[in-house]
């Protein structure tokens, strides 16, 4: 819905590749060389960027020079990003985590950057065969489409070989998933957590730390975590409690929005909204977002480990959990469901396979078949458009 839209051409006098759409060159043609310089600080605003929007209204987060910077060196030391490098870049740049982990990162190092305007498994395997691609960043549903894609066109031995290191950040990524990946490449992915709000990144499984599946990883460099209850006081070791972090990486404040901010930022810590667990080597695990924990009866239900279960059944490919309003219990479960191509079950089936396999009350009493489910242009799942 942009009302400015200029094509960024290889020169200034080619025309639009795009019908209907000016260029930057037209755009500027006929203005003076010479401009204003206004020196900035280190703490000025120098992007505004979006969140997601997976749960609600996008708000906009404003980074500093400072927050980027720090993020962009923090994030090369973290996936160990080298000049020889050539990574490939899936996600778009005005995600930040594409923006800060890959092309502020690979320009600070000097390495080589292959873009691919949307995810397309086809198009990352060929790209990776022929330009063999060494550093992968993606997305749990970009690792998932990946695992599917088996078409016997590509030298997958040959991608896995020069693979040499992979990550996922944006959201959740299923173990089995996780699994299924690296024992068909051979390659480790390295899983992290970051928001916008935190320029991203916030913690990581670091290689010279050590790595857990399943986990987020400890918290990088010059970034403070820590877990508290609904009073705001720490919990203990493999207890649930909300997110909490501050550091060099923590925005100025949302973009006009005073109160927002007030609310997410306190005394330097910024309230993630998602739920986590620490284990005794300090290691954390996300269980789920605040606003996506479903009140069942009086008991929590966190859709995350709903959906880590019903992914292991044989049929399902991709699944999504969802709280919906019921009479009595406030809440009731719903899971939506993407089978494998060629698979079949039904819903009793399914129903009657996760009640076998976790607590009574955590188990889906509704499930809806589709061929996809709605997701962002990042490749995030949206939860919001399944609860309309």
């Amino acid at each position: 819905d942009c009302e400015l839209f200029f094509m960024i051409m290889p020169t200034a006098e080619m025309p639009s590749s795009i019908q209907g759409t000016a260029t930057l060159g037209e755009l500027m043609k006929g203005q003076s060389p010479t401009f204003e310089i206004y020196p900035s600080l280190a703490e000025d605003t120098c992007v505004i960027i979006y969140t997601s929007g997976t749960t609600g209204r996008p708000k906009g987060a404003e980074l500093t020079h400072s927050n980027l910077l720090l993020n962009a060196i923090l994030s090369t030391d973290l996936f160990g990003t080298q000049p020889e490098d050539i990574q490939l870049i899936v996600l778009p740049l005005f995600h930040i985590f594409a923006m800060t982990t890959l092309m502020n990162a690979g320009i600070y190092k000097g390495a080589t950057s292959v873009l691919l305007p949307r995810f397309d498994a086809e198009a990352v395997f060929g790209l990776m065969q022929k330009h063999k691609v060494t550093l992968f960043a993606g997305v749990p549903t970009m690792y998932w489409g990946l695992v599917n894609y088996t078409d016997p066109k590509f030298d997958y031995e040959t991608i896995a070989k020069t693979l040499k290191r992979c990550a996922s950040g944006g959201a959740s990524l299923p173990v089995k998933v996780l699994e299924d990946f690296e024992n068909r490449f051979h390659v480790a992915i390295l899983e992290g957590y970051g928001m916008s709000e935190g320029s991203p990144v916030v913690t990581f499984n670091q290689l010279n730390v050590g790595r857990k599946p399943g986990s987020i990883g400890t918290p990088a460099w010059g970034v403070d975590v820590k877990l508290v209850d609904t009073e705001g006081k720490e919990v203990a070791v493999g207890e649930k409690g909300e997110l909490l972090y501050r550091g060099h990486n923590v925005m100025k404040g949302y973009y006009k929005k005073p109160d927002e901010t007030a609310k997410t930022i306190q005394n330097g810590w910024l309230h993630s909204g998602d739920i986590a667990v620490k284990d005794e080597d300090g290691f954390y695990y996300i269980v789920d977002r605040t606003k996506d924990m479903i009140i069942r009866g009086g008991f929590n239900v966190y859709p995350r480990e709903v959906e880590e279960l019903m992914i292991k059944h044989e049929a399902v490919s991709l699944v999504a959990v969802i709280g919906i309003p019921h009479e009595e219990m406030g809440e009731e479960i719903k899971a939506y469901v993407v089978l494998k191509q060629d698979k079949k079950v039904s819903e009793y089936e399914l129903i009657e396979w996760t009640k076998e396999h976790i607590a009574s009350y955590k188990y889906p009493r509704h499930i809806e078949f589709l061929s996809a489910l709605p997701m962002s242009a990042t490749g995030k799942i949206l939860k919001k458009e399944l609860r309309k």
